[in-house]
């Protein structure tokens, strides 16, 4: 079966369709995908994935068509990026 795996930091992104057996979990696919090689610093252990943006544990099982995403830590309350853009402006 064919799945999505997909991760984005600052650097880059990258999501990439591979061909799995079909049972396959999360783990299997990440590691199969070869992400964590071109990733080197992502921290799976440290990581939360999901599919389809819901939260997944890493031995859910992956089903046709499913894209697993490995998500980074927030760095910024999204809430105050517009707050601190506008206060930037101020200052020009």
């Amino acid at each position: 079966m064919q799945v999505g795996v997909a991760y984005s930091e600052p650097s880059g992104q990258l999501w990439l369709r591979i061909e799995v057996p079909g049972d396959t979990t999360v783990l299997q696919a990440i590691e199969q995908s070869g992400i964590l090689h071109k990733f080197p610093g992502v921290d799976l252990a440290n990581c939360t994935v999901g599919i389809f943006g819901k939260a997944a544990e890493m031995d859910s099982a992956l089903k046709p068509g499913d894209r697993v995403e490995i998500y980074r830590a927030i760095t910024a309350d999204p809430a105050t990026v517009p707050r601190r853009k506008m206060a930037g402006d101020d200052d020009e």
